[in-house]
């Protein structure tokens, strides 16, 4: 291990340089667990001293951010040795009588409040006392360490398809992987990656000018000040709501092959149908179509050692249109001249015209959000690719994982999706004070996902 501090990449610092009381930048998963067949009252007592005897912690797990003189006032990561397992492993009982419904209440509670940056920025919170005899796992981790994609293949390495396997590791245990070069202060190669993108992102002008025309000419092309005002871009407070439901994957994809489209266009296309029923209810539905930006994964191969790698679409999800059909199509045409954009750009040029687009979103977080501008679109909508097959944690059946994500100033609700096992988990998370009965949303994708069948099967 390197003896001198390694500076946070400049996609991850953007993630703590923006964090505030009022908007917690770290993102997390709620899993649902079967336990096995015969296992004791106190199974998850010994999961959880299983979690605090662990003494390999991996590398990722076990850094926290500093910024000083020895970092020239840029943030860094240093090694926080040894890690304080008892303050990031916590075992909570669920209050009586243990529905989902106190599970999502306790949910909510948990993603509220932020990580202690004094320490690594990950919790890991272990949950017994629901109903049924399940139990629940709640993990938050800061997006400066990793994005969802990261995320979810740690997941997968820590789970087994073997429902007899037993002493797995812990996600934040150190775990056998094909050995990297790196860890110290690599100023050169700062400098090198700095040109590069300095480079590229220089060569972006044409293209944005280009998007510009293609907006004129198009009107399913969306830009960066294109979305309508509306409720869910206001000033938010820390206090969370979480929603969370799943729908059979072969129910969106028969809906897909119909359409000619993509799963994820489905997936924009129930959330533009809920929201324009929400919004209706609140008497708050916008004139214009409203505006989601899509993430994008720039990864390639098995990359495990975190951090981001995204880019962005923005995408107009039709909210105007009544008809569920000319919705989703509106929907499916967008994402197309949005991918379309990006075709012959390297990852780098990829990445630098995403930053124009979220540069707005930057400077809303700082300043506030002003009144008087359009924002530059009205929520992050991401779908997640998952593990296809059941997993197990020494032999308890992984029923269900739901994404948590990170509402921001202006943006008051984020919708996350995973895929896992044949479903698709839509998670929901909200500004508590700015969004009244966010569930009704859940309802809203089930009505979509069912007009959609009737409109193309």
């Amino acid at each position: 291990m390197s003896l001198l501090p390694s500076f946070v990449a400049p996609t991850d610092a953007m993630f703590l340089l923006p964090e505030t009381r009022d908007q917690p930048m770290h993102v997390g998963s709620l899993q649902l667990f079967r336990p096995p067949a015969g296992a004791g009252p106190d199974s998850l007592t010994e999961l959880y001293q299983q979690a605090l005897a662990t003494t390999d912690v991996a590398p990722v797990f076990s850094k926290r951010p500093v910024r000083g003189l020895a970092t020239l006032g840029q943030w860094a990561w240093e090694q926080d040795e040894p890690v304080d397992l008892e303050h990031h492993v916590r075992h909570s009982s669920l209050p009586r009588p243990g529905r989902v419904r106190e599970l999502l209440a306790l949910t909510s509670r948990l993603h509220s409040t932020l990580l202690d940056r004094h320490r690594p920025l990950w919790e890991m919170h272990l949950i017994e006392g629901l109903e049924d005899g399940r139990f629940a796992v709640y993990t938050k981790l800061h997006h400066a360490l990793m994005d969802g994609i990261s995320a979810l293949r740690l997941l997968e390495r820590s789970l087994s398809t073997d429902p007899t396997a037993r002493d797995q590791p812990l996600p934040f245990a150190r775990q056998p992987r094909p050995s990297r070069d790196g860890g110290g202060f690599d100023l050169a190669g700062l400098l090198g990656n700095g040109m590069r993108a300095a480079t590229d992102a220089a060569r972006l002008g044409p293209r944005i000018a280009h998007l510009a025309e293609q907006a004129l000419r198009h009107q399913g092309a969306a830009l960066p000040g294109q979305a309508p005002r509306s409720v869910l871009n206001v000033p938010i407070s820390g206090s969370r709501r979480f929603a969370a439901d799943s729908w059979d994957l072969d129910r969106v994809r028969a809906v897909a092959r119909a359409a000619d489209a993509t799963i994820n266009d489905v997936v924009l296309a129930m959330s533009a149908g809920a929201l324009r029923d929400y919004l209706l209810s609140l008497d708050a539905l916008p004139a214009a179509p409203l505006v989601a930006m899509t993430p994008i994964s720039l990864r390639t191969g098995d990359d495990g050692d975190g951090g981001n790698a995204v880019g962005t679409i923005l995408a107009s999800l039709g909210t105007d249109l009544a008809d569920p059909e000319q919705r989703l199509l509106a929907v499916r045409d967008s994402m197309r001249r949005g991918k379309a954009a990006l075709d012959g750009l390297s990852p780098l040029q990829v990445t630098a015209l995403s930053a124009v687009t979220m540069s707005p979103l930057l400077l809303n977080t700082v300043l506030g959000v002003p009144r008087f501008v359009r924002p530059p679109f009205n929520l992050v909508i991401s779908n997640v690719p998952g593990p296809r097959d059941p997993l197990y944690w020494n032999g308890a059946r992984l029923d269900g994982m739901y994404p948590l994500s990170i509402p921001t100033a202006g943006q008051a609700l984020n919708i996350t999706v995973a895929s896992y096992a044949g479903r698709l988990q839509f998670g929901l998370t909200g500004c508590r004070r700015s969004l009244p009965h966010l569930q009704r949303l859940l309802v809203g994708l089930d009505d979509a996902l069912g007009a959609s069948e009737k409109a193309f099967l």
